[in-house]
């Protein structure tokens, strides 16, 4: 089994990693870390103290072998302890420890420190896997044995599977979106209040927007060997908060070079990603894109835990009157699955068996 550390184990995403991880077939969980104040604790302490009565865990319901784990200081934690990082940590505080991790460990990080680094890669499962070979680059470049591969934002995960089928097969000029996103994708803090949300969308997300309308062009650009070519396409974007527990839905307006029906879309779609899915990794759906012909779907409640919110689903999918070759849809991702904790874990698990080839 391939050892793994959770750093940020308390918080939100942190949760998940360990739902996704627990009974995990190649990673076996054997170090815990998070902040000072959890430090020298349990992992079960830690989390009754950090989340009380949390939704996200129960306690009581933890395997005994990683209640009992005793959590570190993330400041002073070891990485040559185990084979690999898991990094949920907040950006700044990201920025300042993976890249000693990375020295020695390969990090798999939710945090955005470093997407926008030219060695660095922001893989999403099915889509960019090429851009894993940017890695021997940052290697080179840093002196490091490990390295530093983060996670894309959580609003673009659907929005980018989404938009690759579309770009490979029609090409794309420019994309305008407005989303609708869950409450936990605010984290626990500052996180949301239950005043803040209820019978209320909150119309701004600080530093949300420049994010979604930078990242895919990375994401869904060139590896050139030495670095990435961005996708030349713009991106507008609203991003607003709603009260919704978890997925994100986008509203999505997109021009295409080449004319594209409703229908070639639809076949795109559904084909993509083929391929990816039969790699046989553990966290990989059926398909990465499912699409609906219901107007009324997809819907958080009902969709967003397709595919064990892995699988991206698209409705209402139509010709746009306005934009020239104009294409609209509605996308919809499980924002703290696909978009954080169990995408990360996906892409770790790529890369153990493409990469390091330690499966």
């Amino acid at each position: 089994m391939i050892k793994v550390a959770i750093i940020g184990a308390t918080g939100i995403v942190g949760q998940q990693a360990i739902v996704t991880l627990t009974n995990h077939p190649w990673f076996q969980i054997t170090k815990l870390a998070a902040s000072a104040r959890s430090a020298r604790k349990t992992y079960g302490e830690a989390l009754r103290e950090a989340n009380g009565a949390s939704r996200w865990w129960c306690p009581e319901e933890l395997p005994a072998s990683v209640a009992q784990l005793p959590v570190e200081n993330a400041a002073d934690f070891d990485p040559t302890t185990v084979d690999l990082i898991f990094s949920t940590l907040d950006a700044g505080v990201a920025k300042e420890l993976e890249p000693k991790w990375a020295q020695t460990t390969p990090v798999v990080s939710t945090a955005s420190a470093f997407r926008y680094e030219d060695d660095t890669p922001i893989l999403i499962g099915g889509v960019n896997m090429d851009h894993a070979a940017l890695i021997k680059v940052q290697q080179e470049r840093r002196g490091w044995k490990g390295f530093v591969v983060p996670k894309s934002n959580c609003t673009i995960a659907g929005l980018v599977v989404s938009l690759k089928p579309i770009l490979d097969n029609f090409g794309v000029k420019q994309v305008i979106m407005t989303s609708l996103q869950a409450m936990s994708g605010a984290g626990r803090t500052p996180g949301l209040s239950a005043m803040d949300m209820t019978e209320n969308v909150v119309p701004y997300i600080p530093g949300e927007e420049p994010k979604v309308e930078t990242e895919p062009q990375k994401i869904l650009g060139t590896f050139t060997g030495e670095g990435i070519t961005h996708a030349p396409f713009g991106i507008t974007a609203t991003c607003t908060r709603v009260p919704v527990l978890d997925g994100h839905l986008v509203a999505v307006f997109v021009q295409t070079e080449k004319p594209c029906t409703p229908e070639a879309a639809k076949e795109a779609m559904v084909n993509f990603g083929k391929d990816f899915c039969q790699l046989g990794l553990p966290s990989a759906p059926d398909q990465l894109i499912a699409v609906t012909d219901d107007p009324f779907r997809p819907q958080p409640r009902m969709d967003r835990d397709r595919g064990d919110g892995m699988t991206v689903t698209v409705g209402r999918l139509r010709q746009d009157p306005v934009l020239e070759n104009g294409l609209k849809y509605v996308c919809l991702s499980h924002n703290t699955k696909l978009g954080a904790a169990k995408g990360a874990i996906q892409t770790a698990e790529y890369l153990v068996k493409y990469y390091l080839k330690w499966v």
